[in-house]
């Protein structure tokens, strides 16, 4: 079920008065209904996969009951690794059985010895690298006895399947998420206000930006070969528009749902193309996803504590795999090496924390010397994003080449729709509003909120208006597919 559709639309309200007029007074019964929702909602796709869902509950809550009474150290790391190679398991087989198929009847073609073996048509299972992460945090986070164990299955089964942030994050962590789901929930009006600011503008981000981006990125990356560089310097940025607006805009509106219900969910992006340097970005964007891969991966790995070698490698590593996570496709891990690249000078330099603030704090505009760190920030991330929307290498590869080449510096040619004008006017007014709200968790939380009543609903009335009248074609979220 998209969050975009009619189908949600119908969904959430109705979720929403069973939850708190008609069973609002029996904690255990409102968490039954959110599995019982969040299970519809996952079902909406292809009811089949609800198996892998119940399955991977089913196994950490029972590790991590048995983890509480196991105090034999081999016994401990072996129910641990049960829910490690499940859980992966099933993520291996779904998502890159064919990757690694197709790359040995390379490798052995290349030394000739060709082979044919046999490939499956797998369905990706919407999702499931979120939900698997965030299974196996709890029962890691069991293992090193920083959490507690619940024995409240309707309890643990709602962390798992929460339905507003169950297919594309953020990845909550059990310690954060779980308690919450034990503790009787009230209604509170002003949170709930704003939920549904956070909900608009993640909207706004989605349909508006993210929808009518992706017709230009759609259009250019899948004819490059016939355009000039200033045309795909435009592609890229269109995408990297789109890819924003795409999963930011999810994270919002699963974040402002969530306050509908009385959870909080940590922030997942944090205006991540204001950044000044690299590391800066990618503690900005994804956050759920880049903490993961620090706490679970990075740090286990030994970190930054170590020699030059081991800087290099955990960073290379932890930089790879998140690549990897992101698709069965060597131009995402091409893309994961290029960001290690980006990061590692500014790690062996000791610079990669200087930039912890936000930039331009309590102030209306960045000094010249931020300006050009996020100018040359972006930019960097742009090249990068080329390699994550190119269908391979090769095309990533004479995607930039034509790039930097004298088309570069000819007019930008490519077919355009009627309001191609009035949605770079509305992208430039996104990037202001995003800017004044750069402070803020999300970025209309505190504008407007001081304002008369008559100017603040018409500043929210003409958000949806443009929902109305500029939407774009409707796209299924990009983050679904990863």
């Amino acid at each position: 079920m998209l969050f975009n559709s009619l189908d949600f639309a119908i969904f959430l309200p109705i979720v929403f008065i069973l939850y708190w007029f008609v069973i609002n007074k029996k904690l255990r019964l409102q968490n039954l209904l959110i599995v019982v929702s969040s299970y519809v909602f996952y079902g909406w796709w292809d009811w089949r996969f609800l198996s892998l869902i119940l399955f991977s509950t089913l196994v950490d809550y029972t590790v991590g009951l048995r983890l509480s009474k196991e105090e034999n150290d081999t016994k401990r790391q072996f129910l641990l690794w049960t829910s490690i190679v499940v859980n992966l398991g099933f993520l291996g087989f779904f998502k890159y059985y064919n990757f690694f198929l197709d790359n040995f009847v390379m490798a052995f073609s290349f030394f000739g010895h060709p082979i044919n073996p046999q490939g499956l048509n797998i369905i990706l299972p919407v999702g499931i690298s979120f939900y698997t992460f965030q299974t196996l945090s709890y029962t890691i986070d069991v293992y090193k006895k920083k959490l507690e164990p619940t024995n409240n299955f309707i309890a643990f089964a709602s962390f798992v399947s929460f339905f507003p942030q169950l297919v594309a994050g953020p990845i909550e962590r059990a310690t954060n998420l779980l308690p919450q789901f034990y503790k009787k929930r009230v209604f509170n009006y002003n949170r709930a206000v704003d939920g549904l600011r956070q909900i608009l503008w993640g909207m706004f981000k989605k349909v508006v930006i993210a929808d009518n981006a992706a017709e230009y990125a759609n259009l250019i990356f899948n004819n490059s070969d016939d355009y000039s560089g200033s045309t795909l310097t435009l592609g890229a940025l269109f995408f990297a528009f789109q890819i924003y607006g795409d999963f930011s805009g999810y994270s919002d509106i699963a974040i402002g749902t969530s306050r509908l219900f009385g959870f909080n969910l940590k922030q997942n992006f944090a205006f991540p193309y204001f950044s000044r340097d690299i590391a800066e970005f990618w503690r900005r964007w994804h956050i759920s996803l880049s903490t993961w891969f620090r706490d679970y991966l990075y740090i286990p790995l030994g970190g930054s504590r170590g020699g030059t070698w081991m800087k290099v490698r955990n960073t290379f590593i932890i930089f790879i795999v998140s690549g990897f996570w992101h698709g069965a496709n060597w131009t995402f891990i091409v893309w994961g090496a290029l960001n290690a690249i980006y990061f590692l000078p500014l790690l062996l330099l000791k610079r990669n924390r200087q930039n912890l603030g936000v930039v331009a704090e309590g102030k209306y505009l960045p000094s010249l010397r931020e300006f050009f760190n996020m100018t040359t920030t972006f930019a960097l991330t742009l090249l990068a994003w080329v390699f994550f929307r190119s269908d391979n290498v090769g095309h990533a590869f004479r995607y930039l080449n034509e790039i930097f080449s004298s088309s570069l510096f000819t007019m930008p040619q490519f077919e355009v729709k009627d309001d191609f004008m009035i949605f770079n006017i509305v992208i430039l007014f996104f990037v202001l509003i995003e800017w004044l709200g750069r402070e803020d968790q999300f970025a209309i939380e505190k504008l407007g909120t001081k304002w008369r009543k008559p100017f603040r609903w018409i500043f929210y009335y003409a958000i949806i208006m443009v929902l109305f009248y500029l939407r774009g074609k409707q796209q299924e979220f990009i983050y679904f597919q990863f």
